[in-house]
């Protein structure tokens, strides 16, 4: 069985999937955009766990509960700040998605939903996250079977126009 990739564009917090990743700053205390979004609707028990996990280094993936959220998991990864492509930025982003995957994978979850990582505030461009997205989940999965939907949820139309070429090119 071959894992189906998808495009949509919606609101994260709302989706009924077994693991939805959250865009997180190394501290994993919460901040803005999907990471405020996520510890906002899991309600103050995510911040609870998310407080004895002592942070995650950047490219890493840690796994709380889904608490007031649809998804009964939260991996939580935190993405490179884009500085100009010279300082691993693609590797780091390529580990988000590879351990976040890893984690879903041994939690048997069936479906995961990321959002574009790195793309807001980070300022990574989302052309090329997105291909790096698309890529190495079908790498991933193409190697580990088990997930059987990865959801790539879009916040705005950019963001969904680069997924959509990155799923059409690779």
């Amino acid at each position: 069985m071959s894992t189906q990739l998808t495009l949509i564009q919606a609101d994260i917090t709302t989706l009924q999937v077994d693991a939805v990743v959250n865009a997180a700053n190394p501290s994993l205390l919460g901040g803005g955009g999907v990471d405020g979004a996520i510890h906002r609707a899991a309600g103050p028990g995510l911040l609870a766990e998310c407080r004895k996990l002592q942070g995650c280094p950047v490219g890493q993936a840690k796994l709380t509960g889904g608490y007031e959220l649809p998804a009964r998991y939260v991996i939580h990864t935190a993405g490179p700040v884009w500085r100009g492509g010279q300082h691993d930025e693609a590797a780091l982003l390529a580990a988000c998605y590879r351990n976040s995957l890893y984690l879903a994978r041994a939690k048997h979850c069936q479906t995961i939903a990321f959002p574009a990582i790195s793309c807001g505030v980070y300022g990574y461009p989302h052309k090329q996250a997105a291909q790096i997205a698309v890529r190495t989940c079908r790498t991933y999965t193409a190697t580990h079977r088990g997930i059987a939907e990865i959801y790539f949820v879009a916040f705005d139309q950019a963001v969904h126009q680069a997924y959509l070429e990155a799923l059409d090119g690779c």
